[in-house]
C-alpha cells in the first residue's frame, strides 16, 4: 500500500512540495485598529451624559465589544490571507471579510522575475513592502510583504532551484 503524504492546504495537488508560506505585515490591520479604537471611545460618552461610575464601566464593555467587531473582519482578512510557494506554482489567497475569497494561481514557469521596494518611512521603520512577481501574462503585485528583501531572496533561490530562471544573467554565462 502506497503511503498518503500529507496535504498542507486544500488545494494541494498529489504530487507537490510546499516550500515556502509568507503573509503581508500586520500593519494591514490598522484601519481596524484605529475604528475599533475609536468604538472605545465612543463607549466612554454614556458617562459624560450621566457621570456615574455604572454607567463609565458599562459603557466601557459596550465599546469594547464592539471595537472586537470592529475589529473582527479586518484580524480575518489578514489571519486567513497568505501566499504559498510549491515546487509547482504560486497561490496568492486572500480572504475580504468573513464571505470573500479569491485565488490566483500561476505557474513557477510562466514567473520571469521577482521584484521588491520598499517606499516611505513607515515601510522602513516598519519592515514592510511591495513584491512584483513578473509574468508573461502580466505582474503580480502583492503590498504590505513582511521583510520584502527576504521573501524575494527566498522566492528568486526556490525559482533557481527549480531551474524556472537562471543562476546567473546570459552575459555572465557567456564569460564562463
Amino acid at each position: 500500500m502506497a503511503k498518503k503524504e500529507k496535504k498542507y492546504f486544500d488545494d494541494q495537488l498529489d504530487n507537490e512540495e510546499l516550500i515556502y508560506v509568507f503573509k503581508k505585515h500586520p500593519v494591514v490591520m490598522r484601519k481596524g485598529l484605529i475604528y475599533s479604537s475609536l468604538a472605545i471611545l465612543l463607549g466612554t460618552i454614556p458617562s459624560l451624559i450621566k457621570p456615574e461610575y455604572i454607567y463609565f464601566i458599562g459603557g466601557l464593555l459596550g465599546g469594547f465589544v464592539l471595537a472586537g467587531i470592529i475589529f473582527l473582519p479586518y484580524w480575518i482578512s489578514w489571519n486567513y490571507s497568505f501566499y504559498i510557494v510549491t515546487d509547482q506554482r504560486l497561490i496568492q489567497i486572500t480572504q475580504k471579510g468573513f464571505w470573500s475569497k479569491s485565488v490566483v494561481d500561476i505557474g513557477l514557469n510562466q514567473i520571469q522575475m521577482v521584484n521588491y521596494s520598499v517606499s516611505g518611512l513607515e515601510e522602513t521603520l516598519l519592515g514592510f513592502g511591495t513584491i512584483t512577481v513578473q509574468t508573461f501574462v502580466g505582474d503580480l503585485v502583492i503590498h504590505d510583504v513582511h521583510h520584502p528583501a527576504k521573501t524575494q531572496k527566498k522566492l528568486l533561490s526556490i525559482l533557481r532551484e527549480k531551474g524556472f530562471i537562471n543562476a546567473l544573467p546570459p552575459m555572465a554565462q557567456d564569460a564562463n
